[in-house]
Order: C-alpha cells, then sequence, then structure tokens
C-alpha cells in the first residue's frame, strides 16, 4: 500500500528509488500500483519524474 496523501508519496517513492536503486517501472511492479497512478498524484503538487536523476523533481 502507498500512501495517499502526495507529500507523504514523494517521500515515500524517491526514497524507495533511492534504497532500491530502481527505476519508476521496477518499483511500481514491487509495488504492484499503475505508473500512473504515482505520477497524476505527484503532479497534482507539481513534481515529475526524472529518469536522468532517478527521482521525482
Amino acid at each position: 500500500m502507498i500512501p495517499k496523501d502526495p507529500v507523504m508519496l514523494l517521500s515515500f517513492v524517491n526514497m524507495r528509488l533511492r534504497d532500491r536503486n530502481m527505476d519508476l517501472d521496477a518499483l511500481c511492479e514491487d509495488l504492484d500500483v499503475e505508473k500512473a497512478e504515482i505520477e497524476d498524484a505527484l503532479a497534482r503538487i507539481d513534481y515529475h519524474y526524472s529518469a536522468e536523476r532517478n527521482q521525482f523533481i
């Protein structure tokens, strides 16, 4: 289960991306979550995934 609050989700996702050394696609597969669900939630607080940095910025 992922956090519903977008700010908590941002922290959770960026921590997982960093600590588990995986990209967004692998993280979504690991969490069994649709990529669009995370991207849409974080876009609402103006954060977008950077593949180059492997984090939401």
